[in-house]
């Protein structure tokens, strides 16, 4: 019980940070709104962890509910790393392209 508080203020943290760096507009608000959907689902599946044992029994898996969010939190980490360096390679071919021009025009 007390790892499960400790989470949510944890989270609680985090929800505020992001409030703070939306009001000084330091993110965009598509990435705002992921972000808090992001915290909000990982509040909700804290709150009902004992319902997501059972869920993930369910399934056949005989994990816990909260190993199961670790598998596939560092999955979607995975995934958000992958998109993150395909993003980096196109911005450094655009700027490959950008200084090439400039050299080539003067």
């Amino acid at each position: 019980m007390i790892q499960q508080i400790l989470a949510l203020i944890i989270i609680a943290f985090f929800v505020a940070r992001l409030f703070w760096q939306k009001q000084k507009k330091q993110i965009a608000i598509v990435e705002f709104v992921f972000w808090l959907f992001f915290w909000i689902f990982a509040g909700i599946a804290i709150i009902f962890l004992k319902w997501l044992d059972k869920i993930v029994a369910g399934f056949g898996f005989t994990a816990s509910g909260i190993d199961s969010l670790l598998y596939l939190s560092i999955a979607v980490l995975f995934y958000l790393i992958f998109r993150l360096r395909l993003k980096l390679s196109k911005i450094e071919r655009d700027i490959t392209k950008i200084v090439r021009y400039i050299a080539l025009k003067k």
